[in-house]
């Protein structure tokens, strides 16, 4: 399908009651290791797919350079092990305040949060230091206030994850009728992730990426007028964002160093013999 950035999230692996940082990150990086090895096998001749791991589940305790080391040398001591001469990670999520989505306040609004921009900082440079990654991965990212974007490329983080914010407009944007439709999708399909305290606002929030693949034909569907407001939002923001990261100007350099073969793949055959898998309704991302 041409994916060649894939991140691996298996921090919720963590064992915090082992005694040993190695002990806790053991199972993360056995199973990281394990993922590895399946994408590097299905990755096409001539590409190097980038594949970043996680060290601290986003929303919890911010990481530290023992974590990253402890899971780092537990990782590429099992994968040589494993599979000698494999391609590592090129990048690793880390956990510095922020949280997948930001924290939903009672009224629907995101909580300002606490970035450790040391944390970042600091655990970026090992990663290129001592285990010639790109860096720390900000994810979480997309819920921050705008000042805080020009702090990543000072601080030379690796990728930053964007999409919630994206996906909140798209919600903004789209007619009032249909956003109450998806609502009522949620209200009787995704009831069981509704915690005893939430609130409406509280509830569709974190949980109305999961109606976006039930109503893919509505949303496809959008009057010109409506999609071309989102449009113009979404290229503000775009914009926005390549100016604050720095990307502006950057083709030249990315195209001195990365090489990228031509990939030659069938074309897809008629819609007769496409069979829908059967948790397509529910797709959420």
């Amino acid at each position: 399908a041409g994916f060649y950035n894939i991140d691996v999230d298996t921090s919720t692996l963590v064992d915090l009651s082992k005694e040993t940082l190695a002990e806790q990150q053991r199972l993360n990086y056995d199973v990281c290791v394990d993922i590895t090895r399946f994408v590097r096998a299905a990755e096409p001749a001539g590409v190097t797919i980038s594949i970043g791991g996680e060290i601290g589940e986003v929303g919890t305790e911010n990481s530290t350079p023992e974590e990253l080391e402890a899971f780092m040398d537990g990782f590429n001591a099992t994968l040589e092990a494993q599979a000698p001469g494999t391609a590592g990670l090129s990048k690793i999520s880390v956990q510095s305040g922020t949280s997948h989505g930001g924290i939903v306040l009672a009224d629907g609004s995101i909580a300002e949060v606490a970035l450790d921009l040391d944390t970042l900082e600091k655990l970026s440079k090992v990663g290129r230091d001592r285990y010639g990654m790109a860096g720390a991965v900000q994810h979480g990212a997309s819920t921050l206030p705008d000042a805080a974007f020009s702090n990543f490329p000072r601080l030379e983080t690796a990728e930053i994850h964007l999409a919630t914010n994206f996906q909140t407009m798209m919600f903004d944007h789209i007619p009032a009728a249909l956003r109450a439709d998806m609502y009522a999708w949620l209200d009787a399909n995704a009831k069981d992730e509704r915690k005893a305290t939430d609130t409406d606002e509280q509830f569709y929030y974190k949980s109305r990426k999961k109606a976006i693949g039930p109503f893919k034909k509505q949303l496809w569907a959008l009057p010109a007028d409506v999609r071309g407001a989102l449009g113009a939002e979404y290229d503000k923001k775009f914009t926005f964002l390549f100016e604050q990261l720095g990307i502006t100007g950057t083709r030249a350099i990315v195209e001195q160093f990365v090489t990228s073969p031509e990939q030659h793949r069938p074309f897809p055959t008629g819609a007769s013999t496409i069979v829908a898998a059967p948790d397509d309704a529910d797709l959420s991302d």
